[in-house]
């Protein structure tokens, strides 16, 4: 069974430092029409306790799409994707990274690593949205999203 079925929001980890960041892209996903669960992990440790549903995310819910900055304090971003593509139970959700990073050393490392996709974040507010808007677009009405991973 999908993650999209009708009436289930669609669960979204977002992995990012950035406070800015953080409330931009709750604006721009609570202006689409698709209902979905915006988690925040600010660092990536925890985002990988959040995933490992260790302490006090044992009640976590599993990300059917994981947004990925790379620079992140503590356990940087490329950790975090190397970490989630390791494991067969978190492997199969996309992970889409959204950085400021344009330096293609970056780029082809995240693709090293089984990013999905990788997306430079623009600096421009209104631009910001729609990028955040269209990742939505796409990930959660366009694409068919993999079931559950566990094998």
């Amino acid at each position: 069974m999908t993650s999209q079925r009708i009436g289930k929001p669609i669960e979204i980890l977002l992995v990012e430092d950035n406070p800015g960041d953080v409330r931009l892209t709750l604006e721009a996903l609570k202006e689409n029409k698709v209902s979905n669960n915006l988690h925040v992990a600010s660092d990536g440790v925890e985002a990988m306790r959040f995933l490992g549903r260790d302490g006090e995310y044992s009640n976590s819910p599993r990300p059917d799409l994981i947004l990925l900055d790379l620079n992140l304090p503590k356990k940087d971003g490329r950790e975090v994707l190397a970490e989630i593509k390791e494991d067969t139970h978190l492997r199969r959700i996309p992970v889409v990274v959204l950085t400021t990073s344009q330096a293609e050393e970056d780029i082809a490392k995240a693709y090293d690593l089984y990013a999905n996709c990788y997306v430079t974040k623009p600096v421009d507010l209104e631009k910001f949205i729609t990028v955040v808007k269209s990742i939505e677009d796409f990930w959660v009405t366009i694409v068919k999203l993999p079931p559950d991973g566990k094998q």
